[in-house]
Formats: C-alpha cells, sequence, structure tokens
C-alpha cells in the first residue's frame, strides 16, 4: 500500500521499493490502482498494466502529468536507502531514484492533492504507463494511443522525467539501424577462398567514427546530434574467416529533423558498400521545444523562465506528434540514470512539487 498525499519524498521511497523492471510492472500498477481508487470523485481507467486518472471539474484547459512506472533492470540498489550525497545533500539512493519514480511520486501527489482542492485551475490527467525503458513496442503510452486515444486528450503533457527541477524542453529523436555485411566463410590459413565480412565493415566504422556531429539550436534550445556504434558482433572461430558481421548504429538527432530526413542523412554518412545492408531496428521521433504555446510558458515563468534542450529521447515525442505542447519537468541529475548509484537529492523531489503545485493552483 503507498499513500498519495504523503511527502512525495516518503512516496517515492514507496515506489522504488515495488519491483518494477520493464515487463514486470503489475505489481506497482496494482498498488497505485487501488491508491488512486480512493480519491473521490475521479476517473480511474487501465489498459495492461498503464493507468490513467482523470478528474473532470469543467475547467477549459486539461493538464497532462506523465511518468512511467518501469525501470531497468537493478543492480543491488534496491530498497532504497537514504543518506547525504557527494556534496552533503539528503539524498535518495536506489534503482528508479531518478529515472523516474521521484517524479512520478511528485506527479501523483500532487494529483491527488489537487483533484478535488477550490484552488485547482486546470483539469488534470494522470498516467502512470508501463515498458518506457525496453522497445517502443511495449510502450505503454503507445499502447494507450493506440487503443484509447481519447484517454490522451489535454492541451499540454508534462512529463516527470529527470532534468534537474528544469524544464527541458523537446526531445532528440533517435534512429538504430542493424547493419550487415555478408561475406563467405573460409579457413584462415586459405583466407583467398572466402571473404571476410568484418572486413566489409571497416569503411562503415571508419565514417563513423570520422563523423562530425552537429549542435542545432531549435527555438532558443542547443541540440547536440551524434551517430555512434552502440554493439558490433562476428566471428566463428579463431581460424576462420567469418561470413557475416553486423553492428548497431544509433543517431540521436535534433528535432529540426523528420525520422525519414534523419535516415536520410545517416544513410548518407555510412555510404554503405556492396555486400552490406540494413534494417531499421527503432525508430522514434523528435519533439520541437514548443515554448512559444502559453500553456508552456505559464510553466516557465513559474520555474523563475529556466529551460534548456532536452538531450535523449523521452515520450513527448509521443505527445508533441498528437499536437499537445509537452516538456520534461522532473527531480534529479538525468546523468545517475541507468546506474548502479543512482540518486536524487530530497531537495529537487520538494522544489519540483512545490513548482508543479504553484503552476497548477495559479
Amino acid at each position: 500500500m503507498v499513500n498519495l498525499l504523503a511527502d512525495p519524498i516518503d512516496l517515492t521511497a514507496d515506489l522504488v521499493n515495488i519491483y518494477s523492471v520493464s515487463h514486470a510492472e503489475k505489481d506497482i500498477a496494482d498498488t497505485l490502482e487501488i491508491a488512486l481508487q480512493k480519491i473521490p470523485n475521479i476517473e480511474v481507467l487501465r489498459h495492461q498494466n498503464s493507468l490513467v486518472a482523470r478528474t473532470s471539474r469543467g475547467f477549459s484547459h486539461r493538464v497532462i502529468l506523465a511518468g512511467h512506472v518501469d525501470t531497468v533492470p537493478t543492480a543491488d540498489n534496491i530498497p532504497v536507502t537514504r543518506g547525504p550525497d557527494s556534496n552533503g545533500n539528503d539524498t535518495l539512493f536506489g534503482c528508479g531514484t531518478v529515472d523516474m519514480k521521484s517524479g512520478l511520486a511528485v506527479y501523483a501527489h500532487v494529483f491527488a492533492t489537487l483533484a478535488n482542492d477550490p484552488r485547482l485551475q486546470f483539469d488534470l490527467t494522470l498516467i502512470c504507463y508501463e515498458g518506457e525503458e525496453v522497445a517502443s513496442e511495449y510502450n505503454g503510452l503507445g499502447l494507450i494511443e493506440k487503443t484509447h486515444p481519447d484517454w490522451l486528450t489535454g492541451d499540454v503533457a508534462l512529463l516527470g522525467e529527470p532534468s534537474g527541477a528544469v524544464i527541458e524542453a523537446g526531445c532528440q529523436g533517435s534512429i538504430r539501424l542493424r547493419v550487415t555485411a555478408h561475406g563467405v566463410r573460409a579457413h584462415s590459413a586459405r583466407a583467398w577462398l572466402g571473404e571476410n565480412a568484418m572486413h566489409k565493415l571497416a569503411p562503415v566504422i571508419t565514417n563513423i567514427a570520422q563523423y562530425q556531429a552537429q549542435e542545432i539550436l531549435v527555438d532558443g534550445c542547443l541540440y547536440h546530434e551524434g551517430i555512434n556504434i552502440v554493439h558490433c558482433e562476428s566471428g566463428v572461430a579463431t581460424n576462420t574467416i567469418p561470413d557475416e558481421a553486423w553492428m548497431f548504429v544509433n543517431f540521436r538527432f535534433a528535432p529540426h529533423r523528420s525520422i525519414d530526413e534523419a535516415l536520410a542523412h545517416l544513410l548518407e554518412v555510412l555510404d554503405l558498400p556492396e555486400g552490406v545492408d540494413f534494417d531499421v531496428d527503432d525508430a522514434v521521433p523528435a519533439a520541437r521545444p514548443g515554448l512559444d504555446q502559453e500553456a508552456v510558458a505559464k510553466l516557465i515563468d513559474a520555474t523563475g523562465g529556466t529551460f534548456r534542450a532536452k538531450y535523449g529521447w523521452t515520450d513527448v515525442a509521443r505527445f508533441s506528434e498528437l499536437g499537445i505542447p509537452a516538456v520534461n519537468f522532473g527531480p534529479g541529475d538525468p546523468s545517475f540514470c541507468h546506474k548502479k548509484d543512482e540518486q536524487c537529492p530530497t531537495y529537487m523531489i520538494t522544489e519540483v512539487a512545490t513548482t508543479l503545485m504553484a503552476y497548477l493552483t495559479a
């Protein structure tokens, strides 16, 4: 059991202690569903292990608060611990403290606190979804979009991804290609009878290594692009010429490119030779910052006018495709995501909760 009205620091700790690695989110979804159903005058909906809770108080605008419930595999870092970090700040340590159970805790707490509060100025939709840390086909937000698109109606969306308690606008897009070279297997003592597949990848690897990544300014936010090999395999035996070699190549691109434009640029850089082909393993769009939208501007004002570009891909891109301006706003330093020493200073949790309360009641 969890208490959504508890201090969001304590709620973060409670959520971290519920094991919810991707594809194992049932326990946390069940727990949150029971807690949400205790809030009067709201609607609670569920699709698989994703939850949607909505107020219906007749306001002219609706704010979506979204966060994923899953984590990457644990690394002996649950249950949560609490103590000073390297700077002496009171800190929660554990899997999900940054990515993103602290943000989820803040959003759930604010939703529960304001759902029936007369100070609230917007209708609210809270989305707690599964499958964000794995392939996009399992993403709970994407599954809701396909099966219940009406659940995602709103004027602005906030995603609780870690942003250091600062607005991070938009996000990079991502394309991952599986690049495969084909050859002919032979004994290495008679290599001329074969065709080394790994050698065919050599010029492609060189093209990537020599690529000069761009920095792109979009709507006042500076995005860094990058093309990198993230996995490579080949080999049959130590005395055998390999007849196949393959690698994953990942392109993180700025939101001035569509997926098609990004793919065309990537293939131009790779310049695949004969005998080397590719398959698109995953592709997700970038999202423009949307800072010119009134609802986003009000949130930026509530945070003191500070914002920056979001590096990496987040589900703000899904909202952007639906025509809903969206930003990332959550506690924690994103550089601690997925690390064994994942950690979040408690003051950031409090700060995000305080700012969000002020924004939604202003």
